[in-house]
């Protein structure tokens, strides 16, 4: 298992349309994803669970990955947090 923190860069958060695409790219990998906000663990791989973490500005998330791939899903995943979208 590997983990690592991220702070989120977007202005507005982290909503639904940078949490579809982290959603999407977490699916493309066969391990396990969890995203850790303020305590609260859910699935990285459900876009309902992502978005009940309320995930605002300059908050810091966790990567919690574990499984086959999981330091190119690292990497690839903690990229999409620190992304600003528009």
């Amino acid at each position: 298992m590997v983990s690592k923190t991220f702070t989120i860069l977007n202005p507005t958060g982290f909503h639904v349309r940078p949490s579809k695409t982290f959603v999407q790219a977490a699916s493309t990998f066969p391990c396990k994803v969890n995203v850790i906000n303020k305590g609260k663990k859910v699935n990285g791989k459900s876009s309902l669970s992502m978005l009940t973490l309320g995930i605002a500005a300059n908050e810091e998330v966790t990567l919690e990955i574990d499984g086959e791939q999981e330091e190119q899903a690292l990497e690839t995943l903690g990229k999409l947090l620190t992304e600003i979208h528009e």
